[in-house]
């Protein structure tokens, strides 16, 4: 709101730090934009419980729009049967990406009640109107604080047309009596089938702006700590949500004390579009051969506020690091006598007696602005002056509880590669495997290239380390 960074001061420092995110819509899966938000959103809540800080993070599913409903009637299906596929799916996904699941996690069709509440309140105090359809759209005229977040020229505000990333805003297909204004309540169409609910204007189902304000209220109060989403949803979503929740309470203080949008992402140096081809999943990505946790690394790998380029490559580099910092974790856990299984990287809460050892630089850029690769950074410095050093078995332990916390902060999980068990592989692919060792052994570079070949033609890789090698399916 104000364009400034500031300290993440809690309303209420007695209750847990109020954090609602804008979901997803279930209609199809996340793919790596939307990804990219939530997963930024789950290291700012982690960096809170690592410094000791008890949060209540609020994320809402959209199981009720125009594309939800388009969808299940396309493919047959109720919209409860639709949305609860693609809402597991979500889930999956975070599970897989390492993503802590929120305290609260409403459901838009489940608290239609809730939202037929707060329009009342909006007509009553003269902030809404019904068209004659039975639609109820708010006004905007009625609010001379609107725009306060996007910071809009009233005087040129004419439509909600576009959201504050430039794209089409075609989350509310709609008319309305005012250009500016936005639909509270969609009167029922043909279109809509059996997907409708009674209220007071007849039936219907609620405009998308709606769930979000009576959700986040509801579960956090009218004034909570923090509201999160991607840039996009600046304007026109969050600025609706502003005006809907303060008109209805009939009072305009702050409704979140804190705004973090993240920046969108960027693929191969262009928007994510399906024409494009550049539009992935996390399936698309993992059908390439890589692993969620490298996905979860090239994704927060850049600062919030700052355009990402995704790139194929960047998951060959963040595979890359990932093998470097495990590398070096296993160094020290050989040193302090301790397994990679036995190594906790689930800390959530912030030991004070407990020193960082040598990531506290990682953690300081952390908490600074949430700036995530500059943590990083000083991840791999702390490694280097680690190896300049003899270090005795607990100054080890010590070096590894601060590592554990930095790893817990940005939810990156080492040695979580599977590698195929010797009795999963073919007697074929172990006999190629075998002869391909043998040949680079002997130099013989042709025949170890060629027998390589013929894996990946087969469907396998080798990987080399310099004490052998393992097989592992493409």
């Amino acid at each position: 709101m104000s364009r400034e960074r500031r300290e993440l001061k809690q309303v209420s420092p007695e209750k847990p730090f109020g954090m609602y995110c804008c979901g997803p819509t279930v209609y199809g899966p996340a793919h790596i934009g939307n990804f990219r938000t939530f997963l930024l959103q789950d290291v700012l809540r982690r960096t809170l419980e690592v410094d000791g800080i008890k949060v209540r993070h609020v994320r809402n599913i959209t199981d009720v729009d125009d594309k939800t409903i388009r969808r299940s009637q396309e493919e047959g299906k109720t919209l409860a049967e639709f949305t609860a596929a693609w809402t597991k799916k979500f889930h999956d996904d975070c599970a897989a990406l390492n993503m802590l699941p929120p305290q609260v996690e409403p459901s838009a069709v489940e608290h239609i009640p809730l939202q037929i509440a707060m329009i009342e309140q909006l007509v009553a105090r003269g902030n809404a109107y019904v068209a004659p359809d039975g639609s109820v759209y708010f006004k905007v005229s009625s609010d001379p604080h609107y725009g306060k977040l996007a910071r809009l020229d009233r005087d040129a505000l004419r439509t909600q047309s576009t959201n504050s990333n430039g794209d089409a805003n075609v989350a509310d297909e709609y008319t309305r009596d005012n250009v500016s204004d936005f639909a509270l309540w969609k009167a029922r169409k043909p279109e809509d089938g059996p997907n409708f609910w009674q209220s007071p204007w007849g039936e219907g189902r609620p405009g998308w702006h709606i769930e979000c304000s009576a959700m986040s209220t509801h579960y956090l109060g009218e004034t909570f700590d923090l509201h999160g989403g991607g840039i996009d949803l600046c304007f026109p979503h969050h600025e609706n949500e502003i005006a809907q929740a303060e008109c209805s309470c009939g009072h305009h203080d702050t409704f979140a004390q804190h705004w973090f949008h993240s920046a969108h992402l960027m693929v191969d140096g262009a928007k994510m579009s399906k024409s494009l081809g550049n539009l992935y999943t996390l399936a698309d990505l993992e059908g390439k051969g890589f692993s969620p946790m490298a996905v979860r690394y090239a994704l927060i790998s850049g600062h919030y506020r700052s355009q990402l380029n995704f790139t194929l490559k960047s998951l060959d580099d963040a595979t890359a690091a990932l093998e470097k910092i495990e590398k070096a974790a296993r160094k020290l856990l050989d040193k302090a006598g301790i397994t990679p299984e036995e190594f906790s990287q689930d800390i959530t809460v912030h030991e004070q007696n407990t020193a960082w050892g040598a990531f506290e630089p990682a953690w300081t850029a952390l908490c600074d602005d949430l700036n995530i690769p500059g943590a990083i950074g000083k991840i791999f410095s702390a490694f280097a002056e680690l190896n300049k050093t003899e270090l005795s078995q607990a100054d080890a332990g010590t070096q590894l509880c601060g590592l554990a916390k930095i790893l817990s902060a940005l939810g990156i999980r080492l040695f979580t590669k599977q590698e195929a068990a010797p009795a999963d592989i073919p007697a074929e692919i172990v006999a190629l495997g075998e002869q391909r060792w043998a040949a680079k052994q002997a130099r013989n570079w042709a025949e170890a290239d060629a027998l390589r070949n013929k894996l990946a033609e087969l469907g396998w890789k080798s990987l080399d380390r310099k004490d052998g090698y393992s097989l592992e399916k493409i």
